[in-house]
């Protein structure tokens, strides 16, 4: 091994970082701004150094070697400490920053998060710039990593490696319906005759609804399947239907509109909204601001 590293050109460990993070040769070299054939010839580098494949190609990218698996979190963690040692950190001053903001949120997350989010960055961050990106849930970790978004917030939970996530608040589901709504809708047997509303966007946490329903016998009782929640206040004002929502969502929609929201009597699994980051984002000034924004919003269910 020792052998290995006197003939390693040490510059070629950025280069195994960023493959490591993108798990492509060809994103790896965009990150570092290399031309393509620029990486492959350091992954070629790095295995005749290494004497050992480093990275084999599967369906869908790159996968790791043991070696590499091994090798590539240490040079990570060498390299960002490196990195803060020889730069000062960066002031962030949110009065000057023109920065853009990129967001990761569902159709409900951008109705529930988005509006108050946006008050707060823009009130002390005038000249910056929100996007919601949207980035579908089973790719968020991976986009986290190549700085597509900056954060998500959500049922997220993700694994993978690098992935740092905060618990916001715990989240219940709520009946809506308007505001002359048969008081037996709020007991077993008269919900279980009442035309249930539900949003089925796809993809999400959310879709469950419907199981559970199923699962209570219930599923016979939806009368309306919305694509997305901003309809559901509508819906439920303008027909004899009661809709099955989280509780957030339910008071905003109470708040705006003349509604009426109950706990659903039925027991149901209430949910986890965490804001997901990655980690090599985790020391910058920036990064940090916004995150202690969404915090300062949102965690412990705060309204």
């Amino acid at each position: 091994m020792r052998e290995r590293f006197d003939r390693l050109d040490l510059n070629l460990l950025r280069v195994l970082v960023a493959i490591d993070r993108c798990r492509s040769v060809t994103d790896a070299g965009r990150m570092l701004s290399l031309s393509q054939p620029a990486a492959s010839n350091a992954l070629a580098r790095l295995r005749e150094a290494f004497d050992d494949p480093l990275y084999v190609r599967v369906a869908g990218g790159l996968t790791p070697t043991p070696l590499a698996e091994r090798i590539a979190p240490a040079a990570a963690r060498q390299l960002e400490a490196l990195e803060q040692v020889l730069t000062e950190p960066a002031a962030f001053d949110p009065v000057r920053s023109n920065a853009e903001w990129r967001l990761s949120l569902s159709d409900l997350g951008e109705i529930v998060f988005l509006s108050r989010i946006a008050a707060a960055v823009l009130e002390h961050a005038p000249n910056t710039r929100l996007t919601n990106a949207a980035v579908p849930a089973a790719r968020i970790a991976d986009a986290l990593a190549r700085r597509e978004v900056d954060l998500a917030i959500g049922i997220l939970n993700p694994k993978q490696r690098g992935i740092r996530s905060a618990l916001l608040f715990r989240e219940a589901y709520m009946a809506l319906c308007g505001p002359t709504a048969p008081a037996a809708w709020r007991t077993r047997p008269g919900f279980a005759k009442a035309s249930l509303v539900v949003a089925s966007p796809t993809a999400t946490f959310h879709q469950g609804i419907e199981q559970n329903l199923v699962r209570h016998k219930l599923g016979d009782r939806i009368a309306i399947r919305a694509r997305h929640y901003a309809a559901i206040p509508d819906l439920v004002r303008a027909a004899p239907v009661v809709a099955i929502v989280p509780d957030m969502f339910a008071r905003m929609a109470c708040e705006r509109q003349p509604l009426a929201m109950w706990p659903v009597p039925l027991k149901l699994p209430a949910f986890e909204i965490r804001m997901v980051w990655h980690e090599s984002t985790e020391r910058d000034a920036a990064q940090a601001w916004l995150r202690q924004q969404v915090l300062g919003l949102f965690r412990d269910g705060r309204r």
